[in-house]
């Protein structure tokens, strides 16, 4: 059992910057892929980053490509999410999700674990 925390979520402007980390309980985290999804309200859960088990593999999505950088701290058993330049289109709740394998996964079907999440708003 993996259970999983979001944090660094607010209010900010846009072009501005914020920092999401999601802290994970249990052992054996660096058996996780981890990625991070996004829900805007009245549209389906999108992905957005994701990162292999040792952190030297990750993928984004166009949207946020260039802008969002995902990493992880296996010691400390914690996902980041980095967003710089952020749009008002970034709006949303943001959720990190782990899944056992050794490489990245990008369909939220390939997750077993879910964080609450954590609202993102960026003002125009």
């Amino acid at each position: 059992q993996v259970d999983l925390v979001e944090s660094g979520g607010g209010l900010v402007q846009a072009g501005g910057s914020l920092r999401l980390s999601c802290a994970a309980s249990g052992r054996f985290f660096t058996r996780f892929s981890m990625g991070w999804f996004r829900q805007a309200p009245g549209s389906e859960r999108e992905f957005v980053a994701a990162i292999n088990w040792s952190g030297d593999d990750t993928t984004y999505s166009d949207p946020v490509k260039g802008r969002f950088t995902i990493s992880r701290e296996n010691f400390a058993n914690t996902m980041y999410l980095q967003m710089n330049s952020l749009k008002p289109d970034d709006t949303a709740v943001y959720y990190c999700a782990g899944a056992r394998g050794s490489g990245y996964y990008i369909a939220p079907t390939d997750y077993e674990y879910w964080g609450q999440g954590t609202q993102v708003t960026v003002s125009s």
